[in-house]
């Protein structure tokens, strides 16, 4: 099999802010492997094999793709951040015909990855098998709004899955068992000295379920996995948390200096000896189903 990009510009709401591509390679170097735990949780209990047919919401940088066609899977991908999903292209393999079929390497031999940059009805292929797992990935529940475009990406993907198809949403856990929490509370307080929007709201029990139901989706369970954020150093984990768009109403309303300034502040309860940054947290997934 082969593995394919497609281009299309992005129609549909659901995007983390596109960064430049230093932020995106932050991301991909640094912070996403914090949600490795998450990938395998939801693929175990999903029990993704040579089977599925899994469709990646906000797929970023590819890793959670990578994890699914490791397993067998037929993935689709798609994403509206550029630098982000380029750097799923380089990790997926070199790109022999100029940007649209690209080999996955020694990765996954055989694996069939297709990329699409733009929104989840751009991922629509009549060649190929609807899809029967939806992910998306990028937790919500702790930034005011930050669900808001998830419905209707959803809402543009349920069409292209088969019936009874399993739609994983994924959230922060309560902020007494994130560690981080302490740190994204850092957005909030700039945010509210200047009554600009964006900042950090504590997740609500029931915010993965409220944005299944309003897409039209059956709750089908639900689970709770241990994501701990480890760094190298403070500056590391600095660069890994602003990739994250977490901080950006934060940076709108002061700048980015001062941003830094305040994030390293915060994570110095949670410096080891050693110089590394350990930070304890629990994520949520909630299994939905189409209709």
């Amino acid at each position: 099999m082969g593995h394919t990009l497609v281009r299309h510009h992005p129609v549909t709401a659901f995007a983390r802010p596109a960064g430049d591509p230093a932020r995106a390679r932050d991301w991909a170097e640094i912070q996403e492997r914090m949600l490795v735990p998450l990938y395998e949780a939801v693929y175990e209990h999903l029990e993704v094999g040579g089977r599925s047919r899994v469709l990646g919401l906000g797929c970023g940088s590819g890793l959670a793709l990578l994890m699914a066609a490791r397993r067998g899977a037929q993935v689709t991908g798609v994403d509206t951040d550029g630098a982000r999903l380029a750097l799923a292209r380089t990790r997926l393999g070199p790109d022999p015909d100029g940007g649209r079929h690209t080999s996955l390497g020694d990765g996954v031999p055989g694996a069939d990855i297709r990329l699409v940059e733009g929104g989840a009805d751009d991922a629509a292929d009549p060649t190929r098998p609807r899809f029967d797992v939806i992910t998306a990935f990028q937790p919500i529940g702790c930034t005011a709004g930050d669900s808001e475009g998830l419905v209707p990406a959803l809402e543009a993907a349920v069409p292209l899955a088969t019936r009874g198809s399993a739609v994983v949403l994924a959230g922060w856990g309560p902020p007494e068992r994130c560690a981080t929490a302490a740190v994204l509370r850092v957005a909030s307080r700039l945010t509210e000295r200047l009554r600009t929007a964006g900042g950090w709201r504590p997740p609500r029990r029931d915010d993965l379920e409220d944005v299944a139901t309003r897409a039209g989706l059956n709750p089908d369970g639900s689970g709770r996995v241990a994501c701990p954020f480890g760094y190298a150093d403070p500056d590391s984990a600095v660069r890994g948390l602003l990739s994250t768009g977490l901080f950006d109403a934060a940076i709108r309303a002061t700048d980015h200096k001062q941003v830094e300034k305040e994030i390293a502040e915060a994570l110095h309860p949670y410096v080891r000896s050693d110089g590394t940054v350990w930070m304890p947290n629990v994520f949520r997934y909630l299994i939905a189903r189409t209709p």
